[in-house]
């Protein structure tokens, strides 16, 4: 008869360990090599210009008029006669449009 070898339970569970721990590393070594991050691709959105303008407004802001930035003063004469004529106030207010480039 073969005699029988007698293997604790801590043994085993030793080597148990033992085996695991060097799969562990190469798993984690190859997992790491596969991903890569991904720089992402954002869209640019394009630039937008403004320009400034005075608008003479009514009283549902409602706009009456448009003057370029450097007729205030017209802006606001305009405002004057309109409220004048009307019973309803007008006011002068900035306003930025966007530029249409060609």
């Amino acid at each position: 008869m073969m005699a029988r070898k007698t293997v604790s339970i801590k043994g085993k569970r030793a080597e148990a360990d033992a085996a695991a721990k060097p799969k562990k590393k190469k798993k984690k070594a190859v997992a790491s090599t596969t991903k890569t991050k991904r720089k992402s691709r954002k869209k640019v959105a394009p630039e937008v210009r403004l320009k400034a303008f005075w608008g003479v407004f009514n009283q549902s802001l409602k706009r009456v008029a448009l003057y370029e930035y450097s007729q205030r003063r017209q802006a606001d004469k305009k405002a004057e006669e309109l409220q004048e004529k009307q019973t309803s106030p007008h006011f002068v207010q900035l306003v930025k449009e966007v530029i249409q480039e060609e």
